[in-house]
């Protein structure tokens, strides 16, 4: 029988690190306000005192998981846009990921670091985070053929904020939108654009 390695101390305290991140970005998600250690050292299975073997204070929590979301989300959305295979097919995952971050339990996290995080802490990351999505999305118009990618870049991205603020913010005595149609409009706009005739099916 293989013998099973024991994790080294480097292996155990990053598992033990990440547990506390999620557990921190989880009760951002559900409680829309900063945790304490101790809530987030309960939830990830720690005792409190454990939890300040990582992190000093909740600030130095929350300023590590700014440090963790923005290239997790910016790399989801990377990740999706390099699994399609034309660049107009890269353009719309580019769509479809953002929609779905939008519309899952990251937006309230995102939500939540904007109403209890310094906004000067926020600023870089928030930056870098546009720049890493831009980027790509810039490039994959250029190769699509598009002679303004930037403007196109500027329009798409406004389109997707504005679609999906109707899963979190609609307009008062309307109930909030789907996913699915919000991505059954933006389809309707973009992918006749995007897509060759017989690439249209979702």
């Amino acid at each position: 029988m293989p013998r099973i390695q024991a994790p080294t101390v480097a292996e155990h305290r990053a598992r033990q690190r990440r547990a506390i991140l999620d557990a921190a970005r989880a009760h951002l998600a559900e409680e829309g306000r900063a945790p304490s250690l101790a809530q987030v050292g309960a939830r990830a299975g720690l005792a409190r005192s454990s939890v300040y073997d990582y992190f000093d204070s909740r600030d130095d929590l929350l300023a590590a998981v700014v440090a963790d979301v923005f290239p997790d989300w910016a790399g989801q959305v990377t990740g999706s846009m390099e699994a399609a295979d034309t660049p107009g097919g890269q353009v719309w995952a580019y769509v479809e990921a953002n929609l779905t971050l939008f519309a899952g339990s990251e937006q309230a996290v995102a939500r939540a670091l904007t109403s209890v995080v310094d906004p000067s802490l926020l600023a870089e990351p928030v930056s870098r985070f546009h720049q890493s999505l831009q980027e790509p999305l810039v490039a994959a118009l250029e190769a699509h053929g598009e002679a303004q990618p930037q403007l196109v870049a500027d329009i798409i991205d406004s389109m997707v904020v504005r679609v999906s603020r109707d899963i979190w913010e609609p307009a008062p005595g309307t109930a909030p939108s789907t996913l699915t149609t919000c991505l059954e409009l933006l389809e309707r706009l973009l992918k006749p654009y995007l897509l060759p005739a017989g690439s249209r099916a979702s």
